[in-house]
């Protein structure tokens, strides 16, 4: 619970890799557009060890594809070097695992447990908000394409305040109402604010679906993407964000912002939470 309730922080809202290492050959500001992880697709592919130094792609067959160094070395330069959210302990632990000799593990793209995060601004009722919408990737036909999986916004969660909470010794229908035809019934819809209380206590709503009607019902409409982020629950152990990072340094571009251990309980949980994954 500990684990899960710290990642549930994060989704709602150091160690410094010598910069003369793999980009040596490369000076001034052609070093830095090099070491850049400009795109999320890039991030993937220095992580696999799929492209040389200057973002060439290699393939199954080149004498560096996949190669053992050149994943030790990108990987180093995937993490953000300027804060300490990931202890260098857990780098290095992360690291030797993916780059494991016998077993590496490798991030796929169209592969599952993996989400984005992206905050939006909307307009609802008139009022300017912020949704979280989470999004995954889904395989259709013989492609793919994003999908929003939830949405968080702290005004539904607020329709739901009660659910489950038995203290309330007024709010409830006698358990002798069917002898009456449910004549009381009445009541639980004389005061729609609070409705929630009468509903099962293990109810769970679901925000998106509240979300879609608001917008069919023209309630919200959407104004602009504010940020994006992703998180990675592929590496067996691990959970791991990815943030977008604006500045004139080597260090920057997509780049590992923060890291966790989890088991598989939290994992599933996570999943099942987010992305609706059984």
């Amino acid at each position: 619970m500990r684990i899960f309730s710290f990642i549930f922080l994060m989704l709602l809202p150091a160690v410094v890799f010598c910069q003369n290492g793999s980009f040596s050959s490369f000076t001034g500001d052609e070093s830095k557009f090099y070491a850049q992880t400009k795109q999320v697709n890039q991030f993937f592919r220095r992580f696999n060890a799929e492209e040389d130094v200057k973002g060439k792609r290699t393939y199954t067959g080149d004498s560096i594809y996949r190669d053992l160094k050149s994943r030790k070395k990108y990987l180093n330069i995937l993490f953000d070097t300027y804060s300490s959210a990931v202890s260098t302990e857990d780098r290095n632990s992360f690291i030797d695992q993916v780059t494991n000799k016998k077993s590496p593990v490798f991030l796929d793209f169209h592969g599952s447990d993996w989400f984005s995060e992206v905050t939006a601004s909307f307009i609802y009722k008139h009022e300017k908000v912020d949704i979280i919408l989470y999004m995954k990737i889904e395989k259709q036909n013989n492609g793919y394409k994003w999908v929003f999986s939830n949405v968080y916004l702290s005004r539904f969660n607020e329709l739901f305040s009660h659910v489950g909470d038995t203290t309330n010794l007024k709010l409830f229908l006698h358990p002798l109402s069917h002898e009456v035809d449910f004549m009381n019934i009445h009541k639980v819809f004389a005061e729609p604010d609070k409705m929630d209380y009468y509903l099962d206590r293990y109810y769970r709503p679901d925000q998106l679906a509240l979300f879609v009607s608001e917008i069919k019902n023209g309630n919200l409409k959407f104004e602009s993407v504010k940020e994006v982020k992703f998180h990675f629950l592929q590496i067996p152990g691990w959970y791991f964000e990815v943030s977008y990072f604006n500045r004139n340094s080597n260090n920057s571009g997509w780049l590992i912002s923060n890291m966790l251990k989890i088991n598989e309980k939290d994992k599933k949980e996570l999943l099942r939470n987010y992305i609706h994954e059984n």
